[in-house]
């Protein structure tokens, strides 16, 4: 069931009359419109938690003896060499 509390707030003439142009173009009365508001100003400030990270690994073989992985060019000859063949 939907409780709905009613409260008073204080707002400067300058606010009020923003947030009634506001509200009125929104098309929402200004109560919705500051219920809104507000609970779009709380959604932002408690973002939904990411979800945890999770590394995946898989099993396999280490690579040929010789062979540079911080070398790009080695992966790319010992590709090459097991498609092409050894010059």
């Amino acid at each position: 069931m939907l409780c709905i509390m009613r409260t008073t707030i204080s707002l400067d003439d300058q606010l009020a009359k923003q947030v009634r142009r506001e509200a009125e173009a929104s098309g929402l009365s200004v109560s919705a419109f500051i219920a809104k508001i507000l609970g779009d100003a709380i959604k932002r400030r408690n973002p939904p938690e990411a979800p945890p990270f999770r590394l995946v690994t898989v099993k396999g073989v280490h690579p040929r003896q010789g062979v540079d992985l911080d070398s790009p060019r080695a992966l790319d000859a010992l590709d090459d060499e097991a498609r092409f063949g050894r010059r």
